[in-house]
């Protein structure tokens, strides 16, 4: 029996040699895409404020704003989760017993500072969707695919964070329900790049295309795409 493959590669190395691979099979763009941006409040991304919060590009609320304005301009939908829960954290179940500080995930509360999506974001609250969601997946006990439905939506484009985390859980969904999964690389941040780029790898080797932001919105501006 073969042994797992090991080697000496950082995961920063391994997503190098991932990425460069020119036999890499693509899902692909289908014809409807959908832009769901995970979990950008400001327990995530305000760094200034919070510790929970962590910056992986620079430019990523930017670049997701951008995306936001293309999708909407498409007549595509657009949805935004953010995690909040109960007073007593009761909807948080057993994802909230590990630890109980005032960092803690179970102790964001709805209505907080910590539950806000970031104010740099370019959100059309009149026309956007946005919803709570209660644990890693966006389709976990949401009304995501009730919309995606609705809107005869084949493709995803998931942005936010944790790339390890929310935006894997949620594309590993994704797949499983049948979506083409883009993740453009720029437009997702994790804690520490450990976590990030081994994510990039395991996304791009099973579960989506992850690709260059520049990409993703190539596509979406072009009035010939999807449809």
């Amino acid at each position: 029996m073969p042994r797992m493959e090991t080697s000496d590669l950082t995961p920063r190395q391994y997503w190098a040699q991932v990425k460069a691979n020119p036999a890499r099979a693509k899902f692909g763009f289908g014809s409807r895409a959908a832009l769901i941006n995970i979990d950008l409040q400001r327990a995530y991304t305000d760094v200034g404020c919070f510790r929970t919060a962590y910056e992986t590009d620079p430019r990523q609320l930017e670049y997701v704003s951008q995306l936001a304005e293309l999708t909407r301009a498409r007549g595509w939908p657009v949805i935004w989760t953010y995690v909040a829960y109960l007073p007593d954290a009761s909807d948080a179940g057993v994802w909230g017993t590990r630890t109980n500080t005032a960092d803690s995930l179970q102790n964001i509360k709805e209505g907080s500072e910590r539950a806000e999506l970031d104010p740099r974001l370019a959100i059309d609250r009149q026309r956007d969707a946005i919803f709570n969601k209660r644990m890693a997946s966006v389709f976990h006990e949401t009304p995501v695919g009730s919309l995606l439905n609705w809107h005869r939506v084949d493709t995803v484009i998931l942005t936010g964070g944790s790339t390890s985390g929310c935006v894997r859980a949620s594309a590993v969904d994704a797949l499983s329900r049948s979506y083409r999964v883009i993740v453009p690389e720029e437009c997702v941040a994790d804690r520490h790049e450990i976590p990030h780029f081994a994510s990039l790898c395991d996304l791009m080797l099973k579960y989506a295309d992850v690709e260059p932001f520049a990409v993703v919105r190539d596509w979406l501006a072009n009035p010939a795409a999807g449809r």
